[in-house]
């Protein structure tokens, strides 16, 4: 049996997006940076809708190399025939949306890694590894680029694999236009038609618009050009219409282009048509590759293709496996599917970045708390900065590079902290909230969005708010409109979301508390990716809660205990009630960890290094504890 289902060969790239719609290229101001490059967004599309898939490609040895098999590898696409070329660059490509008909781009691809791909690069097993390959019409353009797929066609037809043709007409990449024409589709190029009507013939499924068809013909009439192309090839044909779907001609080409066979079609607003045509061939190769009916096939890829056309990137856009059926069951009421929140929350949490099942991780984001000790040892504040530095070189004692380890670190006196942490590759969260501040308030500024565009994308946002469901209701409403304005902006700019909830602190906990103040989070449409909350007295008031969660977001990655500082011997009682929830995937603890070794060191009566043993000591032990109680 096949190890992959799909290998794709060619185009690699980093996309340097625009954020400023409606703006000339000229104009634009920040960008946004994903994997681009047709095959390289095919592997990532057919990857995300359940075909196990591979790429062909190479990459610089530098940074955005480095960037582009990071994410293929959490995508999950194969990396065997990623080949990182030690004397060249990443391509890279820049993009913009002037208006709904108007895409610039500039192709950087000059002596670059990925048009650098040679036939040594084509690993015969490799192909032999896969049930089908997938060649573009872009990579034919360079000699040596045309070799390499032809030798792996040549390899994939000799071990009775199918090959899939992409025509990915780019006349800028075959030199018919100049440097700012990159958004350009179709110049008409004897050459060109020429050079792709030779591999007609090998093709099982030929894939292309219908400019892209007229190429591969060598006929300005579409008909005319399906029929040139069926008498050179005997392959299954899918013509791509744009807002009109696409037909597939798997015999002969009738009278009527509508003779053929049509899925159902998906009314969108057109938002950016850049990578739709990738994502819509991730979709018809979830079909095809698995024994669909063209219908069927159509089908998704037309749903696919409507995902990335009604949003900004290509490759991040497109949708998963989960995100497909959700919409092809739910619908959408909306046209510009990137307005549908229940979409939206599928899409999130089927692309996020993987995290380890379980969550300990020491706190140490108190400012509040450590500038009164501070102030009350009248040493200088600037000290707790360092003390915080000495937390993580305790927190890495205990991980030892394991996942699942992380921190809470502020930026007031956590920025240097910060740096160390990133070392250990620890998950990482930082608060928000304005400390003690009740209604909530951010901290430094409101304007969150703004503030979080500087946070590295594995920076999870955590905010804290002092919220009981018995609290007055206009309490409740400006608390929970601050926390959904958060939610926005962290969904807006990519980042995940805790929410701490301590309620004991403004009411009595009864074993329905947290759940219902749970209830009324979620009743404003806001969906953490994790909530930190305080320890429950019963097993069920933990299945209360449980129950708010699964019932409200079943992707929710889960619960992390907070300490409160409490004594050892407390929380080893919390942890025996939160035992069996399975909700409760860990503990966020600080002050039960390095309260007292603060004072001692903050006051010079403990050296770093005794510092650094003691939060070891009690950290592990916290670990330990929670490891004895959750095995």
């Amino acid at each position: 049996m096949a190890e992959l289902d799909i290998i794709t060969i060619g185009r690699s790239s980093v996309d340097l997006y625009g954020q400023q719609i409606g703006a000339r290229l000229e104009d634009i101001a920040s960008f946004a940076k994903s994997v681009g490059g047709c095959p390289s967004n095919i592997a990532i599309g057919t990857a995300r809708l359940g075909l196990k898939s591979g790429l062909i490609t190479r990459v610089g040895d530098e940074q955005m190399g480095r960037f582009i098999k990071e994410q293929m590898a959490r995508e999950g696409v194969s990396l065997k025939g990623i080949v990182t070329d030690k004397q060249r660059l990443t391509s890279l490509v820049l993009l913009s949306v002037e208006n709904d008909k108007t895409f610039p781009l500039i192709f950087y691809r000059d002596n670059c890694a990925d048009s650098a791909l040679s036939e040594d690069d084509i690993d015969p097993d490799f192909i032999r590894s896969s049930c089908a390959v997938l060649v573009t019409g872009t990579h034919f353009a360079r000699a040596n680029n045309h070799a390499a797929q032809k030798k792996a066609m040549v390899i994939a037809k000799a071990n009775g694999g199918r090959i899939i043709l992409d025509i990915d007409y780019r006349p800028n990449l075959w030199g018919l236009a100049g440097h700012a024409a990159g958004e350009e589709r179709y110049i008409k190029s004897e050459k060109v038609s020429e050079r792709l009507q030779t591999i007609l013939a090998d093709c099982d499924l030929i894939v292309g618009t219908e400019e892209e068809v007229h190429i591969a013909g060598g006929v300005e009439d579409t008909l005319g050009a399906l029929r040139k192309i069926r008498s050179l090839s005997k392959a299954t044909i899918v013509l791509k219409r744009g807002p009109m779907g696409c037909v597939v001609f798997p015999d002969a080409i009738p009278a009527r282009i509508g003779d053929g066979i049509i899925g159902k079609g998906f009314p969108i607003e057109v938002y950016n048509v850049l990578g739709a045509g990738d994502s819509f061939m991730s979709g018809f190769l979830r079909g095809w590759l698995k024994g669909e009916d063209h219908a069927t096939s159509a089908t998704w890829a037309n749903a696919c293709g409507a995902f990335a056309v009604s949003r900004l990137l290509c490759s991040p856009e497109i949708p998963t496996w989960e995100e497909l059926q959700f919409f092809l069951k739910v619908g959408s009421k909306y046209k510009a599917l990137r307005r549908d929140e229940a979409i939206n929350h599928v899409h999130w949490a089927t692309t996020r970045r993987p995290q380890s099942q379980s969550l300990l991780a020491l706190a140490i984001d108190h400012r509040k708390q450590l500038e009164e000790m501070a102030d009350q040892l009248a040493v200088p504040r600037q000290r707790i900065a360092d003390f915080k530095r000495l937390a993580v070189k305790a927190t890495a004692n205990v991980a030892r590079g394991k996942p699942g380890y992380g921190m809470l670190l502020d930026d007031t006196y956590g920025r240097e902290a910060m740096f160390d942490a990133a070392k250990h590759n620890f998950w990482i969260a930082r608060p928000l909230e304005e400390p003690g501040s009740r209604p909530l308030r951010f901290e430094f500024t409101q304007d969150v969005g703004s503030r979080l565009v500087e946070w590295p994308v594995g920076h999870t946002i955590k905010c804290l708010a002092f919220y009981h469901p018995d609290d007055d209701k206009a309490l409740k409403d400006e608390q929970t409109l601050k926390l959904r304005t958060l939610f926005e902006a962290t969904r807006g700019i990519g980042r995940e979301l805790l929410i701490e909830i301590i309620a004991g602190k403004n009411g009595m906990l009864a074993d329905d508390t947290v759940a219902r103040a749970l209830s009324e989070v979620y009743d404003r449409g806001i969906k953490p990716d994790w909530w930190k909350l305080e320890p429950q007295a019963s097993a069920k008031a933990w299945k209360n809660i449980g129950d708010v969660i699964a019932r409200n977001d079943t992707y929710c990655r889960g619960i992390v205990l907070l300490g409160l500082e409490a004594p050892e011997a407390e929380l080893a009682k919390a942890f025996d009630v939160a035992a069996g929830q399975p909700a409760v995937k860990g503990f966020a603890i600080g002050r039960t960890i390095f309260n007292d070794v603060a004072k001692d060191w903050l006051a010079r009566r403990m050296k770093d290094e005794d510092a650094i043993a003691a939060m070891t000591e009690r950290f592990g032990k916290l670990v330990d504890l929670w490891k004895r109680t959750h095995s």
